[in-house]
């Protein structure tokens, strides 16, 4: 017990790991604020019209499609169209129709309706005899949210790897990892000793992301609490093997960031390339790509199933933990006294 109280003061002194450790959780109230931002009002059209030029069915038609702005002169309103912040039309009237006027800095979609709009005017006595259906407008930020939020979620629970690998490297440069040598303690202790650092942390940090974010009913929440236990204990058993083998920080430094960017990688372009067959097999091999699907299936469904999932998660479980264990006794037989 007194071991696991100092590793963990270790820890917390170590300002690499803190900063590992806040940084999901920061990520996650950031996303979860941009989630409440409304971004409709972006895509909204905006007419820009002078007074007394348009009469007022003209500006109640134009009203149908968007904000109608007045100005009193021509210079107000092309300052206002060059304005690099909106998107607005000017409108003109042309004899019984109308002409529209643009910065030419617009995206397609509003440049577009410019070059459109005198035709819809000139047609709109017979587009008005036409039934016109509004469909609810499709939320921008719900899929790519949901994406960021798992890719959050996933780096806080394989933060554990990064606690392991520091402290365990930090203990090397230090000279600790020698007087362990000669400690009274079994492998096994140790190595369950080093886990349990990580894996506390891994799952401290996954917990409080996922609260920043989730709103999950009971049975949701228990399914991605054990997803967090089988993703931290993994990741604390790939910070085994980098602290294992990392000579120096810097060398460590440089496995932890090949390993985070596989296990973001990898499930994320599986993800957006639809990928099916022998590949997704081959992607199941990075453990990430088993989280990472079964929190996406927790977001995005009433009824997830990540039997699957959970199931992959606990084979790398039990092959990382007896590889590593394979792996300390060969090189501990085979270390000279």
């Amino acid at each position: 017990m007194r071991g696991l109280i100092y590793q963990l003061k270790s820890i917390w002194k170590d300002k690499f790991c803190m900063t590992s450790f806040l940084l999901p959780i920061i990520v996650a109230l950031a996303l979860n604020f941009i989630g409440g931002i409304d971004l409709s009002p972006v895509s909204e059209f905006q007419f820009g019209v002078l007074e007394n030029d348009l009469s007022a069915q003209t500006i109640s038609w134009l009203e149908r499609y968007g904000s109608v702005a007045m100005y009193e002169s021509q210079e107000e309103l092309i300052t206002a169209i060059n304005e690099p912040s909106t998107y607005m039309i000017g409108v003109k009237a042309d004899g019984s129709s109308i002409q529209t006027m643009v910065s030419g800095d617009e995206l397609d979609l509003f440049r577009q309706t410019a070059d459109t709009l005198p035709a819809l005017y000139r047609g709109r006595e017979s587009t008005g005899q036409i039934t016109v259906t509004v469909l609810e407008r499709p939320d921008l930020m719900a899929g790519l949210q949901n994406i960021f939020i798992a890719m959050t979620l996933m780096v806080a629970m394989f933060m554990g790897c990064t606690f392991n690998a520091v402290n365990m490297i930090s203990e090397k440069e230090n000279g600790v990892d020698l007087v362990n040598q000669i400690l009274p303690m079994t492998q096994s202790g140790y190595v369950m000793q080093k886990i349990f650092v990580g894996f506390i942390g891994g799952c401290l940090s996954a917990v409080l992301t996922a609260c920043c974010y989730f709103r999950l009913s009971v049975w949701n929440a228990l399914l991605m609490l054990a997803l967090m236990i089988l993703s931290a204990f993994t990741a604390a058993l790939t910070g085994l093997f980098i602290g294992k083998f990392s000579e120096s920080l810097m060398i460590g430094v440089v496995y932890i960031k090949i390993i985070m960017i596989i296990f973001m990688a990898v499930p994320l372009v599986s993800y957006l390339l639809g990928a099916d067959g022998l590949i997704s097999v081959f992607c199941y091999f990075v453990p990430s790509s088993a989280s990472f699907e079964g929190i996406m299936n927790l977001a995005g469904s009433d009824r997830p199933m990540i039997a699957k999932d959970m199931f992959i998660l606990m084979a790398h479980c039990i092959i990382w933990f007896l590889l590593y264990l394979s792996v300390s006794k060969w090189q501990k037989k085979h270390t000279p006294c």
